[in-house]
């Protein structure tokens, strides 16, 4: 298997996470403005249209060709809109291992999105891409982002002291920086609903308790 991603798309039971257009742009722009994103994330601000035509069409090809990840904008079928964006960075081809990053638009949270989307991508990649780990990490003080975790299965693996930088203040503004520990987890196959038996059809997956 060629240590890359290949293009594609992955459906949930509401979700279609798809590779990055053009007219995402100013969703992508209004999303990553908002203050929970850019206190918790490492996205580059001010993250303007521009910037998300750029990351469309010349950043995110090249992040999956070259094997480093991939990223797709998540919408919903219902509707067709952007209700956030998914990231995998940090892939070791070696490992099989990959870090998985997702933001939901202030929206669209409270609606299971983020666990759905995660749980969808998870299951690609340990069923169709033949990966043996995902990592997610989340500040110390981002606790949607552990109940995410919690909410997939993942277990949490320990502290990461000191390591990540949380943004304050205006996005895009000089605002403040702090330092913060990271929280580590991480979500193996086995962590996951047990795969059907070959020749039966796939059931979506269900969140565990």
């Amino acid at each position: 298997m060629a240590a890359s991603f290949p293009e594609t798309a992955i459906s949930t039971e509401r979700l279609l996470l798809r590779p990055l257009e053009d007219g995402d742009a100013p969703a992508l722009a209004e999303l990553m403005a908002d203050e929970l994103v850019y206190a918790w994330t490492d996205f580059p601000q001010p993250f303007t249209e521009a910037r998300a035509t750029d990351w469309a069409r010349r950043l995110a090809p090249a992040h999956r060709a070259a094997g480093r990840g991939i990223t797709f904008t998540v919408t919903e079928h219902l509707t067709q809109r952007v209700v956030g964006a998914v990231e995998l960075r940090n892939t070791d081809w070696r490992l099989r291992s990959t870090e998985i990053c997702c933001v939901t638009a202030p929206w669209a949270r409270g609606e299971g999105y983020a666990p759905e989307a995660v749980l969808g991508v998870a299951q690609w990649l340990f069923e169709d891409r033949g990966f043996l780990r995902l990592e997610l990490r989340t500040a110390a003080g981002n606790t949607a982002g552990q109940q995410v975790a919690q909410k997939v299965g993942s277990i949490s693996e320990g502290v990461l002291r000191s390591a990540w930088i949380v943004r304050g203040g205006e996005p895009g503004a000089s605002g403040y920086e702090g330092r913060s520990d990271l929280i580590l987890w991480s979500l193996l196959p086995e962590d996951m609903d047990v795969p059907p038996e070959p020749g039966r059809p796939a059931e979506p997956y269900a969140l565990r308790d």
